[in-house]
């Protein structure tokens, strides 16, 4: 059995879900895409994951803001705005008759291409809009039990050649570090960046406790992820120290607990890296007090709508 930040707790009711591609529906055996897309011949796409939780897209300006951002990055331009995708997510729920513990994949590709060729100016048709809407409810065995993490010889690349911040569809880098990590035996990937410091894991941001306080990377080298956004403003408003600041495996090693976030996953406590034990139980006191103000936010967000 897969463990890791994206186990979920099995939901028959995905079996019939109605997916959305460019204005249409399917099932989810019939949901398919032309070999000429964009997003599967060169990876030249972008996508962004949200959470529907009690009826309320949580946190989703600060997701739209960095698709935004993102399709401007790659030089992308949508033919909709910010309150037209929005419109089409929530028609895609109301399809499907979701309203709670939903995970929702929006995925956007520069379109079809008349010929396979790296050159945007091939493409003939386009954008090609995805959304997959599936029941998901993150596993609390995760919590409980904890991941453990093996340090990556794939590191986080400098912004100056694929900014690690950008939201792309070019994941193979990670995919060879969290492989690397299956291999030693671990759920999942830890990342260096160029200069050898601490930066993230595969998916997910990356934190520890040192004597009472919290440390991340400084953000130049990782996903600026919206959960980690939200650990260090849950920080801010409490009173917590939290430090974006480069600091190597040294730290990590003697660190008084771990763990790491994500959209899907929230926070989910880290065990072991390396083969070396974090902390002194699977869920430490101060993991466990910011996932509960983590959670706060997201239900000030369901109360404000």
């Amino acid at each position: 059995m897969v463990h890791g930040t994206h186990n979920a707790v099995a939901d028959d009711r995905n079996k019939d879900i109605k997916i959305y591609i460019n204005g249409d529906y399917f099932r989810r055996e019939d949901a398919k895409i032309s070999v000429f897309d964009s997003g599967y011949l060169v990876g030249d796409g972008i996508w962004e994951a949200l959470r529907l939780h009690k009826g309320v897209l949580v946190f989703l300006d600060d997701h739209l803001d960095r698709l935004w951002t993102s399709a401007a990055t790659v030089g992308m331009t949508f033919p909709f705005s910010k309150e037209e995708l929005t419109a089409i997510a929530w028609e895609v729920l109301n399809e499907n008759k979701m309203t709670d513990h939903v995970h929702v994949r929006i995925m956007i590709t520069r379109g079809i291409k008349k010929t396979p060729s790296q050159d945007p100016r091939l493409t003939i048709s386009g954008p090609n809009i995805v959304i997959i809407p599936e029941y998901k409810k993150a596993s609390e065995d995760s919590k409980e039990k904890g991941i453990t993490l093996f340090t990556s010889t794939i590191r986080r690349g400098s912004p100056d050649y694929l900014d690690p911040r950008l939201n792309c569809h070019s994941k193979l880098h990670e995919v060879q570090a969290l492989i690397q990590a299956i291999e030693a035996g671990a759920d999942e990937a830890l990342m260096l960046d160029v200069n050898g410091f601490v930066s993230t894991c595969n998916a997910t941001n990356f934190f520890i406790i040192k004597n009472g306080e919290v440390w991340t990377s400084t953000g130049q080298y990782c996903m600026n992820g919206i959960t980690r956004a939200k650990v260090i403003e849950a920080c801010s408003r409490n009173g917590i120290i939290c430090h974006q600041k480069d600091f190597s495996l040294f730290d990590v090693y003697g660190a008084d607990e771990a763990f790491v976030t994500g959209t899907f996953g929230g926070l989910t406590p880290v065990i072991k890296i390396d083969g070396r034990e974090i902390g002194t139980k699977s869920y430490g006191d101060m993991t466990k007090n910011l996932s509960y103000l983590y959670n706060e936010l997201i239900n000030e967000a369901v109360t404000n709508g």
